[in-house]
């Protein structure tokens, strides 16, 4: 299996574009995670994907997901709600492989890429590498009584 974390750096260069803020999808930003699909041509990997991530629905709800799904250049909103992206600038700005390849990424609250997937990633790989996340452990601190 073919990932990059991009979130583990001990150091961030936010000069790498891999770091930038993803603008097609500012909407979300420091509100939503999102996790967006590419189909694959024959969409066996993204199904087996899409079936990880829905499995789970309330996990998905607790950590603020948006789950999207990119079928040459139309948005399918799988958890959440997509409205008003372009499908093809999306596509161009994560850099995402040609159409019909699958890939799998995840931007962050802050809107930067964390993970680029080239096949599927169970929802325990995916949760655990939010749950790691400084924003995500702000979100968790529950208060002293």
């Amino acid at each position: 299996m073919s990932k990059t974390l991009l979130y583990g750096a001990t150091k961030i260069d936010e000069t790498n574009a891999a770091y930038a803020a993803v603008a097609t999808i500012e909407q979300f930003q420091w509100k939503n995670r999102v996790f967006i699909v590419f189909a694959d041509a024959d969409n066996s990997r993204a199904a087996r994907q899409e079936n990880q991530l829905l499995a789970d629905r309330v996990a998905l709800d607790e950590r603020d997901m948006i789950v999207l799904k990119l079928v040459g250049s139309s948005i399918k909103p799988l958890f959440g709600s997509g409205d008003g992206l372009n499908g093809e600038a999306l596509r161009e700005e994560l850099e995402a492989p040609e159409t019909g390849e699958f890939a799998a990424f995840l931007v962050g609250k802050d809107g930067a890429i964390k993970l680029k997937a080239s096949e599927p990633i169970s929802s325990g790989e995916l949760f655990a590498i939010i749950d790691s996340m400084p924003v995500r452990a702000g979100e968790t601190v529950r208060p002293e009584k």
